[in-house]
């Protein structure tokens, strides 16, 4: 969803250029049923105009009369809606839910505008970024995010959001696991890039809102096609597909690498990496492999399962000994 969070963060520095206070609504948590992830982000203005979501329709009504009326004054605020717990409001969410917004009153000063532009960039995948609001005072912090964990993170004083583009999965090369993970991760928010050059293997291929690129998947990586939040991931057997994959992804910053094979045919493939390659014990320790979570998997759509759960975990920050 962060192609809608980039229209968000968009709209609201059109508005504050042009004088208007912008409130910047973010989710922070959700408990039970929630319609939208932590990190989603809504921004209105004081004309009542608003773009992005928090929910299916009912909180953004309640938040916008509640603007309206004078509310959000502080430069910071956190609220509840679904529990009760607010008096202020009556808003109950579809089976139960729970969410926690924090709602920041930004005037129209360069300062915001350059905040939202750093925003822009980062969502843009030009850089990932740490972003950090002081549940005290309001007060925002930008620094570089190289690490992997929860879109949010809350403490006591203060909130840290995580910044990025649209999750990519780039599947190096086509197959029925492929296919699946193709699937699986569009369900799950990615942007989803297939390349594959063999023309015979892609005809009769359907796959409906994926990228397909009839190139070798190592030319599109050179060629720039990864930032700090693809998963490059090999599914094909092929090692003049795979392979080449591999050699270029450790020269990028994707956050998850992985090429699928057995044990034996995962360490044959580290030897040739390294023997022709070139490849050090650093890059080497980049690439999962063999790929996804250990579940038992037999068929493609579980092989395909597991890939994705393991690109999840990592995405997440959850070592693989504490599952």
């Amino acid at each position: 969803m962060q192609h809608l969070d980039l229209q968000v963060i968009r709209q609201a520095l059109q508005w504050s250029c042009k004088g208007r206070r912008i409130w910047l609504c973010s989710v922070l948590c959700t408990y039970g049923s929630a319609p939208r992830a932590p990190g989603s982000l809504l921004a209105v203005n004081d004309g009542g105009q608003w773009v992005g979501s928090l929910s299916g329709g009912c909180v953004e009504d309640d938040f916008l009369e509640r603007v309206a009326h004078g509310d959000f004054t502080a430069p910071v605020t956190v609220v509840r809606y679904g529990d009760g717990s607010d008096t202020r409001t009556s808003i109950r969410l579809p089976c139960g839910g729970v969410l926690d917004v924090l709602v920041e009153n930004l005037p129209a000063h360069c300062d915001v505008q350059a905040h939202l532009r750093e925003l822009e960039s980062a969502l843009l995948g030009q850089r990932r970024l740490l972003r950090e609001v002081s549940l005290h005072d309001g007060t925002r912090r930008l620094s570089d995010d190289s690490l992997q964990g929860p879109r949010v993170e809350r403490e006591q004083t203060c909130v840290r959001l995580r910044v990025g583009a649209a999750q990519r999965l780039l599947l190096a090369g086509y197959s029925s696991v492929a296919h699946f993970c193709a699937q699986f991760a569009k369900g799950m928010g990615f942007d989803v890039i297939l390349c594959e050059p063999r023309e015979e293997v892609l005809a009769g291929v359907v796959l409906e809102g994926i990228e397909i690129r009839r190139e070798l998947p190592s030319v599109f990586i050179a060629n720039g096609g990864c930032h700090s939040d693809t998963a490059v991931v090999a599914l094909t057997h092929d090692p003049k597909i795979d392979d080449l994959a591999m050699l270029e992804a450790v020269r990028t910053e994707a956050f998850y690498i992985g090429v699928m094979g057995s044990q034996v045919t995962s360490n044959k493939r580290r030897e040739r990496l390294q023997r022709i390659g070139g490849l050090g014990e650093c890059e080497l320790a980049r690439i999962h492999a063999p790929i996804g979570l250990n579940l038992g998997s037999k068929t493609p759509a579980e092989i395909a399962l597991a890939v994705l759960a393991d690109i999840l975990r990592v995405r997440n920050g959850i070592e693989r000994g504490s599952l």
